[in-house]
């Protein structure tokens, strides 16, 4: 007897966005017989989660009974017991003892009148008997939805239950709304192996994710960011405040709450009919202060606010500690639910008293603005300077929306124009990382603005907001030129971005430092100072992995006195070209010094899209200094920024996957590769296509699957051609792809690509370029017979690499090194490779080394082992046989384990024993053994 809960596809493990770690806790549980009970508040997606369990583990159960309570029946006895048992009571009414089974029957049907003080112990009895006898014919899975509301006699008779059942197979998925730690109680009276799971709130990326997954797509960051700050993380309400959005033809204004629907309005304020009036009034007041205190509430007019809070906090409007100055509401929502509830009058009589009380003058002048109605010069002053103020104090987001409250209150005829403010405060939009709000903003001033620089401006907005995606604004560009007519000053803002796109969109590097060139002269025409030095940066970074003789001059010349504060630490300022070129020259020390800077400068003055790049470019630091775990935590930092603030995401991800394959999973470093790389092309980026291509092969390669790295690898040896990029210090892939090529049997053509990229790297200086490629070289050389140079090759890029601090790859050199000595007679020590990846906490490596040394202690090599038949296949066991079949098929691990059911690291297990037995080291020894049995 089976009940169905089977969900649709979609409904699975995308239904339970942001619990992916919590949802696999849960199934784990379950698959190894246990039980779950799902807490946490009201909304937060307990019975989400359940469904989803329910439905993924539902098929491994013989008998799968549910029951779902509701507060309005939970005073109907036995009514969730008939839930249960109702549908099987006739499989099991022949199984159990008369006056059990009499019992059990008068309480599902409701004859006889049966009660828990009357028949208590053969209910009892019989509940645990019913439960015994469907489980003699398979596992049974009992799911019970808001446990809280289940009426008493049914929760008595399952508690008794569950305490009893042993080792029988029955399990509970069960979910319960509790208010902080409160399911003790719920908890007893589950079987004693059961997990508690409690649901906490989504974070914003998380509620972002979950907003698109329902069809909000249409909503701007800014506003998601609201959404996530007024839910407080709780899916219910984060979709009910995104279906009210949706539904409201008329967005709130700069300064305004989200408007809250009546369904959520009416959850969290039943309470407030029993505040007195004077009360409520306090309370508004609260919600309309940024940051309410008792003081500013006292400043504020509200002589009796002690008292007053205290009453809301007795009815658990307010989480307000006695101690605590700070008027704290219990959930976000009340205090958007109480201000959306007041009359507009009132409102505006709140934030008229927070004007003159509030201390801060940016607190004071946005109180202003919400107080008054109309334009105003008076006010509309004030809040610009508010505006600049927030701007200073490394607050562009707030800038930005005291720049709209601005220009809501200028009179259209004033000394300043309303379409200046919105577009500074467009401008200030883009700094905090807000590019839907600037890019909606430009749009609008772009309908009505006739004077060139304003359109310009407006242009600039509009091409920096579509970030990599450039391509999907080329109709930008010839209005933008038209706006700008001969004026050079203006031509160089759009020859600026012009540049850009040549660069990313074409993929050509030459005409891209053409049109820099070209730009920089432009503003140095116009007098424009910023552009020029935003210009010079471009081109001299352009040179730069062009391997363009001038690139230090013109860096030089970047670098030039006046310089602009806000260029010298912006991401495409002279600081990162600085930084770009001590990377690529070797000079890590000065590189993180410079970067960390930078990091600092940007995260002062809050700007986001310069923080995401340069915490990557730390990350990236750190990594070729072989601080692999330091680099794996602020990569994964940066992606989690750029996934909140949709601003670099492709290049997050990229560089993450280099840190994940180096010192975290290698099976994330391979999806985050990918991702990038469909990142990229579905911008249209030819520049982090290549990027996102050579980090693939790099992870492709420290997951042993050769073949897949030359096929990433080549790609962006064409791609980086194309593009006329030279300077291999820029994706340091070339040595990776030698190796790769090594390693499938193709020394030939490894060395053509050390030799090609040797002549580069020579021009350019690059030592450790030069080091790595020696290292693969060696391999080459081995490959050929030639072991003593290569091992004499390999001691000396050891030292090389550890004078110029490159860790890893001094790492790689010496397990290079200790793989070569194992092919020779005589004992092989991987200490010294073990040692040096444990310093950099480089653990896929690690696992190598460690499975390499596993493999050399298994048993005495001979000094001359015989080359290996293809009938030596046959002679190992099926699941060897297997995994070696797909290996011949070009199956990397992670695709023979989805396909054999079993876990990667079984997999690895499988092919060192494979390795073993037939007396090769290397999947390549495998396709050979293939090659020999399809030739005879």
């Amino acid at each position: 007897m089976r009940r169905e809960f089977k969900e649709p596809a979609r409904c699975r493990p995308d239904l339970v966005i942001g619990r992916e770690e919590l949802f696999g806790s849960a199934r784990d549980q379950l698959a190894r017989g246990g039980s779950v009970l799902l807490h946490g508040p009201a909304g937060i997606g307990k019975s989400t989660v359940l469904r989803a369990l329910a439905a993924d583990y539902g098929d491994s159960a013989h008998t799968v009974l549910r029951c779902s309570a509701t507060e309005s029946e939970s005073h109907l006895p036995f009514l969730a017991l008939a839930d249960l048992f109702g549908l099987v009571l006739d499989e099991v009414s022949d199984k159990l003892p008369s006056a059990q089974r009499t019992a059990l029957e008068s309480a599902l049907t409701g004859r006889g009148e049966s009660t828990l003080q009357r028949d208590g112990l053969a209910l009892r009895l019989a509940v645990l008997s019913a439960l015994r006898a469907l489980a003699a014919t398979g596992p049974v899975l009992l799911v019970a939805d808001d446990l809280q509301w289940l009426d008493p006699a049914s929760a008595e008779l399952l508690g008794f239950a569950a305490r009893r059942l042993g080792d029988t197979p029955v399990q509970l998925l069960s979910a319960v709304r509790t208010e902080g730690q409160e399911y003790d109680r719920h908890l007893r009276a589950s079987p004693p192996d059961t997990l508690a799971v409690r649901l906490n709130p989504l974070s914003r990326g998380q509620v972002s994710a979950l907003l698109d997954h329902r069809g909000y797509t249409a909503l701007p960051r800014s506003t998601v960011r609201e959404i996530h700050r007024t839910s407080g993380g709780n899916p219910l309400f984060a979709l009910e405040l995104g279906r009210a959005l949706g539904e409201n033809p008329t967005p709130p204004r700069p300064g305004e709450p989200l408007p809250v629907p009546t369904s959520l309005r009416a959850l969290v304020l039943s309470r407030l009919d029993m505040l007195s009036d004077e009360a409520r009034r306090t309370l508004l007041v609260a919600s309309a202060g940024a940051r309410p205190t008792l003081a500013l509430l006292h400043a504020a007019g509200r002589e009796n606010a002690e008292a007053e809070t205290a009453q809301a906090a007795a009815l658990g409007l307010l989480a307000t500690e006695p101690d605590e100055p700070a008027v704290r509401f219990a959930h976000p929502l009340i205090s958007a639910a109480l201000y959306a509830e007041a009359p507009a009058q009132e409102r505006r009589a709140a934030h008229a008293a927070l004007s003159t009380a509030a201390s801060d003058p940016i607190e004071r002048a946005r109180n202003l603005a919400l107080a008054t109605t109309g334009t105003d010069p008076e006010v509309a002053a004030r809040l610009a300077e508010a505006a600049a103020l927030a701007r200073d104090r490394g607050a562009p987001s707030v800038a930005a929306s005291l720049g709209l409250l601005a220009a809501r209150h200028t009179p259209p005829d004033g000394a300043v124009a309303p379409d200046d403010r919105r577009l500074q405060a467009a401008e200030d939009a883009i700094t905090a990382g807000e590019v839907d709000l600037a890019r909606d903003i430009a749009r609008e001033v772009l309908t009505r603005a006739t004077v060139p620089a304003d359109r310009i401006r407006a242009w600039e907005v509009v091409i920096e907001a579509a970030g990599q995606s450039l391509g999907e604004v080329d109709a930008v560009f010839p209005q933008a030129l038209a706006d700008a007519g001969d004026d050079p000053r203006l031509l160089a803002l759009v020859h600026y971005r012009l540049a850009w796109r040549k660069l990313i969109v074409e993929g050509d590097f030459a005409q891209a430092r053409q049109e820099a060139a070209h730009t920089a002269e432009l503003a140095a025409r116009g007098g424009d100072r910023r552009t020029e030095l935003f210009a010079l940066s471009f081109q001299g970074s352009t040179e730069i992995l062009m391997g363009h003789p001038l690139a230090p001059t013109t860096i030089k010349r970047a670098l030039k006195e006046p310089q602009d504060p806000y260029v010298a630490c912006h991401h495409n300022g002279a600081g990162m070209a600085r930084f770009r070129w001590l990377l690529m020259s070797d000079q890590l020390p000065d590189a993180r010094a410079t970067i960390t800077a930078l990091l600092r400068e940007v995260r002062r003055r809050g700007m986001v899209e310069s923080e995401v790049h340069f915490q990557r470019f730390l990350a990236d630091t750190e990594l070729r200094s072989g601080h692999c775990g330091r680099a794996l935590d602020l990569a994964r930092e940066s992606l989690k920024l750029a996934r909140d603030s949709g601003i670099g995401l492709g290049a997050s991800a990229m560089l993450t996957s280099l840190a994940e394959a180096s010192g975290g999973d290698v099976d994330k470093a391979l999806v985050l590769a990918r991702e990038a790389a469909d990142h990229a092309e579905e911008d249209g980026d030819q520049m982090y296509l290549s990027r996102a291509l050579a980090a693939l092969g790099y992870a492709q390669l420290v997951a042993g699957d050769a073949a897949g790295t030359v096929a990433s690898l080549r790609r962006v040896r064409e791609l980086e051609q194309g593009m006329g990029i030279t300077d291999p210090a820029r994706g340091r892939w070339q040595g990776d792809l030698a190796e790769a090529l090594v390693r499938v049997g193709e020394p030939g053509e490894a060395q053509d690509v050390i030799d090609v990229s040797r002549e580069h790297a020579l021009r350019l200086g690059r030592e450790s370029v030069l080091a790595v490629l020696d290292r693969a070289e060696a391999l080459v050389r081995a490959a050929h017979g030639d072991h003593e140079a290569a091992l004499a090759r390999l001691t000396s890029v050891q030292d090389r690499l550890a004078k110029l601090g490159y860790g890893l790859e001094e790492a790689r050199a010496a397990f290079a090194h200790a793989l070569l000595r194992a092919r020779q007679p005589g004992p092989t020590s991987y200490d010294e490779a073990a040692r040096l990846f444990r310093r950099c906490r480089a653990l896929p490596w690690l696992r190598q080394v460690d499975a390499a040394a596993l493999e050399e202690t298994d048993g005495a090599r001979p000094a001359a082992p015989p080359a290996p038949t293809a009938d030596a296949l046959e002679g190992l066991a099926s699941m060897e046989r297997q995994v070696a079949a797909l290996v011949m098929e070009g199956a990397t691990n992670r695709e023979i384990a989805a396909r054999l059911f079993i876990s990667v690291k079984t997999v690895e297990a499988t092919l060192t024993r494979v390795y073993r037995k037939l007396g090769i080291r290397s999947r390549v020894d495998i396709v050979r053994l293939a090659a020999g049995r399809h030739a005879k």
